[in-house]
């Protein structure tokens, strides 16, 4: 099945969606992984994410992809800017020629709501209670704010709680939303986020 969403967020950076109903033999010709992966599964998600970067950008070198120690994939010398994530059948990436970017996709869960102490403060929780989304999904859009936030800084060493701070929330429209999240790894950087809800998935990116 081709992109089920493509989004050209500027003249440098796309945003892409794919439902994978594909078998392996559709990615695996020309999306070779530069390190194996044993799990029948998340090998297909994995070639499926890779194959949405070059459905961006044709011209991405994805031979030329290597695994950071944080597991993070990157081009050397950073032609591209771009992240991926995969949930369930689904693959997303955010690709840039010249910006710093950060995309996550979640299945919202009931199960997420006995893990939020893990990732959210008491006042975070509060932010993203607004009319209409239930506890999990609102859960599961702070779960994908923070792992956006991961992605884009990209070298680990992260406290979900510490590090990142939800501080602003707005639905927009009755599926599109903004997040303000303060960064504080370092000096103290104020983020802001987008996001979606369709095909019962949560989508949230950054760019900088």
């Amino acid at each position: 099945m081709p992109l089920v969403y493509q989004q050209d967020i500027n003249l440098h950076t796309r945003l892409g969606i794919w439902h994978i109903t594909e078998p392996e033999s559709f990615f695996s010709d020309a999306h070779l992984l530069p390190q194996p992966i044993n799990h029948p599964h998340k090998r297909l998600q994995t070639m499926a994410g890779r194959y949405v970067l070059q459905t961006l950008f044709q011209e991405i070198p994805l031979h030329l992809v290597q695994i950071a120690p944080t597991r993070k994939p990157f081009i050397p010398g950073d032609p591209y800017h771009f992240s991926i994530s995969h949930c369930a059948d689904y693959a997303a990436a955010i690709v840039s020629t010249n910006h710093r970017v950060g995309i996550d996709i979640e299945w919202p869960q009931p199960k997420i709501l006995s893990l939020q102490h893990k990732f959210l403060s008491h006042d975070e929780a509060a932010v993203l209670q607004v009319d209409g989304l239930s506890g999990a999904m609102s859960s599961t859009i702070g779960w994908s704010i923070k792992e956006a936030v991961f992605k884009w800084f990209g070298e680990g060493g992260l406290d979900f709680r510490q590090h990142m701070v939800i501080e602003e929330f707005e639905m927009k429209t009755g599926s599109h939303f903004q997040a303000a999240c303060c960064f504080k790894k370092e000096n103290p950087v104020r983020l802001l986020l987008t996001g979606q809800l369709q095909y019962g998935l949560c989508c949230v990116f950054l760019i900088t």
